[in-house]
């Protein structure tokens, strides 16, 4: 039998401490705690406990223990009813296992002979090797008890279960070993489903992935209203692997289940009850009471007992079932070159209606491996993990500090940017106070809100009642009378360093002094933006990214002076605003615009070294962006472009790249989709075209820069590696100088900053798939024939050297 060592913390995952309650007797070796017991394991979310590497387990062999646990059993009678007796103990294995901090699973027997089994793994509920050996013990021993005529599984707190813990999928990932899981989960489930006696689950809050697979398992399901059922997973590149692609085409049919698990989109248990997913709905003060009660019905013959695995009556017949999967598959045939695990799914799902559910479940654990190993999922699982972690932020989460409650917001310009922000927060309820220089600017701002909220509601995701919501909680003003009384001004107006100067100075006099001041510039230094203001430690960076109430990412730009609750109070209004805050330096263009300022120069070197303009677009949408970096030049305006390059060329004179194709549009009359002629061709109603009579535009820049005397001939892999190995070298120097706290924190603003490919990773995971050694010496070759904009910095060449990944942690 495989031993279990205490494992190891990963750098992407931190773990915290936390504690909670639960309305239990429940002991730990005799000695009361009075309900209450050390919760190990804090995800940020999802995050933290480590099974240490398991000997493999051959394929074949693993394959026949899989077939030998998914026999047929017919469940039997309930055992007669006796008195209850003393609790169980949680064990002591168990807490030694999670190093003395562990997450509970309690069983209490009622007087009715119901067994209610809760499992605490805080915050959002996350299985893992030792919350899933307990769970099967106890679930065991209910089977076994004399007194238990049935079970009731339930989440402890406010939450059912969110799915697999991720720190364990990224343990399978490291070891390439998931036969502990495979067989402690597929044991449970099994044992849930064809125990002697029935089990029903009891959801709050959530059931996702392996919580609602569980939930599955159980006979019959109550839900609290709106609570959230589904499996995201095919989002991590990989399908389900607890029997969900098998059990929820036989309890809401083959459409729906197909549908659900390729949007990966939740449903509620309204709609979940009315689909069969769920049996009954419930108040969270009523979850308990009810689900026992339908636990008893079926002990007592009132209800049937129904196996999901076993269940024909939504599959439709056999021709039907497959029709309807095939029509998925055309769709998802779109997007196979980039996501096979789509039609896996779908194959999948197949295999069970041909031949039969427990066929489906051992060719869903073969499915999963395969796809739970491959890179793409182990890139979306990094991010996902990074994304988490900065949740917590050394020297601001850990400092002791209660974030303060911002009740009502200033916001400072009513253009594209400050209508966005704007948006973002009175769709959370926060009262905002908008301003502009006069009525005329306002009433315009005010039409951008609108629009912003319309929007939402012609893409379902707002209704005319949300609209009005939202807009009782925003005030237009024209001066700052209203600003009295703000918690947080975000200041909006146009990159003019002494405007918003200006803007500092004043809201420095009529804000109230707790109240913060957060400028919403996307490069210029901070310091000299609120070097008039008498206080410095309440002046922080807020940079939104375009359009604000849709982009997920939020840099938020610390100072030397900015205080410590500042940032805390900062980062919690942008976890209110449904943003990814990410604490950053003070450095020009901040963490993503510096980061990622090679790639507004590479492409134009390269079309300066005779590259067709229209291949480098072509090549970059194939290596995974939405578009290339001239269409999107054409979509955001060249004065940006031109104004970006001058700053960083003012800062960086001596590896900034300046190219003079833009100015040379710009004569010729070209200013791309604002007047509809640009590289590309605008009209309406039609998707741009590449309009080959810029060419000659393209030459005359060339002849200016003159760089080579000859086009040079390069491959599509190259093209994409003198674009991106300079954003990589960038952010080496980005985490040399301290701007980010790891590279992983880079990873998550490439991804949601800049939309980099999230199947690769993020650009310094990315990086490291393929090496720094190999990425410095490329930079090397090409720095020595093309110049120093392909120089490599000092870190990136001592981890080449070393043979160091990028993605390691920095030596303090």
């Amino acid at each position: 039998m495989n031993s279990l060592s205490i494992p190891s913390q990963r750098q992407t995952c931190s773990k915290n401490k936390s504690f909670g309650r639960l309305p239990s007797t429940t002991t730990v070796d005799g000695d009361p705690r009075q309900g209450q017991q050390t919760l190990l394991y804090h995800v940020v979310k999802f995050l933290g406990y480590y099974v240490a590497e398991l000997a493999a387990v051959k394929k074949v062999t693993h394959l026949l223990v899989g077939f030998l646990r998914y026999r047929q059993t017919e469940p039997s009678e309930a055992s007669p009813l006796v008195p209850p007796i003393t609790p169980v103990k949680v064990s002591n294995k168990f807490a030694a296992m999670a190093g003395g901090e562990a997450h509970r699973v309690t069983m209490e027997v009622r007087g009715d002979g119901i067994a209610v089994i809760a499992f605490s793994s805080p915050p959002v509920n996350a299985l893992h090797i030792p919350a899933l050996t307990e769970l099967k013990r106890m679930h065991r021993e209910s089977m076994e008890r004399d007194d238990v005529k049935a079970v009731v599984l339930t989440g402890a707190g406010s939450k059912f279960c969110s799915g697999l813990d991720m720190s364990l999928v990224q343990d399978i990932q490291r070891t390439g070993d998931d036969s502990v899981l495979a067989e402690i989960s597929h044991d449970l489930i099994d044992q849930v489903e064809d125990g002697k006696k029935p089990s029903v689950a009891a959801i709050q809050g959530y059931a996702l992935g392996a919580g609602l697979e569980l939930s599955m398992g159980c006979c019959a399901r109550v839900a609290t209203p709106g609570a959230k059922l589904g499996l995201p997973e095919l989002t991590l590149g990989f399908s389900p692997g607890l029997g969900g692609t098998q059990r929820l085409p036989r309890l809401v049919g083959v459409s729906k289940a197909a549908q659900m698990l390729l949007t990966s989109k939740p449903v509620m248990s309204e709609e979940g009850k009315s689909l069969g997913l769920i049996d009954a709905i419930a108040s969270p003060e009523e979850l308990l009471e009810v689900a026992c009660d339908l636990a008893l019905d079926i002990v007592e013959s009132r209800r049937p007992r129904l196996s999901s695995l076993s269940r024909t009556d939504k599959l439709g017949s056999t021709e039907q079932a497959m029709e309807i999967l095939e029509g998925f598959r055309q769709g998802a045939k779109e997007t196979a070159h980039t996501m096979p695990e789509k039609l896996a799914c779908l194959d999948v799902i197949g295999e069970g209606i041909t031949s039969g559910g427990r066929s489906g479940v051992l060719k869903e654990m073969e499915v999963f491996r395969e796809l739970v190993l491959s890179t793409a999922a182990k890139a979306l699982v990094h991010v996902s993990c990074a994304q988490r972690a900065t949740s917590q932020v050394r020297g601001v989460t850990d400092a002791g500090l209660k974030p303060r409650p911002i009740g009502k917001v200033g916001v400072i310009g009513a253009g594209l940017m400050g209508s966005g922000i704007t948006t973002a927060l009175i769709l959370s309820n926060i009262h905002v106070v908008l301003k502009e220089l006069n009525s005329e600017y306002l009433q315009r701002g005010i039409k951008k809100i609108e629009a912003n909220l319309q929007a939402l509601v012609t893409k379902g995701k707002l209704d005319e009642n949300g609209v009005k919501k939202a807009l009782s909680f925003l005030r237009g003003v024209s001066d700052y009378s209203e600003f009295k009384d703000v918690d947080l001004v975000i200041e909006a107006v146009i990159e003019d360093l002494s405007l918003k100067q200006s803007i500092f100075e004043e809201i420095d006099k009529v804000c109230p002094p707790h109240c913060i001041l957060a400028s919403g510039t996307s490069g210029i230094d901070l310091n000299k933006i609120g070097e008039r203001t008498s206080s410095q430690d309440r002046i922080v960076g807020a940079h939104f990214f375009s359009p604000a109430h849709i982009m997920p990412l939020l840099e938020i730009v610390r100072t030397e002076k900015t205080s410590t609750q500042v940032l805390l109070d900062l980062m919690t209004i942008g976890k209110a605003i449904k943003k990814v805050p990410l604490i950053v330096g003070n450095c020009t263009g901040f963490a993503v615009n510096r980061t990622f300022s090679p790639y507004f120069q590479g492409p134009f070197l390269l079309a300066d070294l005779g590259v067709d303009i229209f291949r480098i677009d072509r090549v970059v949408c194939s290596f995974g962006l939405s578009m290339g970096p001239y269409l999107l030049h054409d979509v955001t305006g060249y004065g940006l472009a031109i104004a970006f390059a001058k700053e960083m060329a003012a800062t960086f004179p001596d590896r900034t790249f300046q190219s003079a194709l833009h100015g040379l549009m710009l004569q010729h009359g070209r200013q791309g989709k604002s007047n509809g002629k640009g590289y590309y061709i605008f009209e309406k109603g039609s998707k741009p075209k590449p309009d080959y009579t810029v060419q000659p535009i393209v030459e005359e820049s060339r002849r200016i820069t003159n760089l080579v005397e000859n086009p040079i001939s390069i491959s599509d892999q190259e093209i994409v590696e003198m674009i991106f190995f300079p954003v990589v070298n960038e952010g080496c120097r980005i985490i040399e100088e301290g701007v980010i706290a790891r590279a992983s924190e880079l990873d998550v603003a490439s991804v949601l900053g800049f939309n980099f490919p999230s199947r690769l990773g993020g650009i310094m995971f990315w990086a490291d798939t393929i090496g720094a050694k190999y990425i410095y010496t490329s930079l090397k070759k090409w720095s020595a024939l093309y110049g120093p904009f392909f120089r490599p910095s000092r870190f990136l060449e001592e981890r080449a050297m070393k043979g160091i990944p990028l993605g390691a942690p920095v030596e303090a």
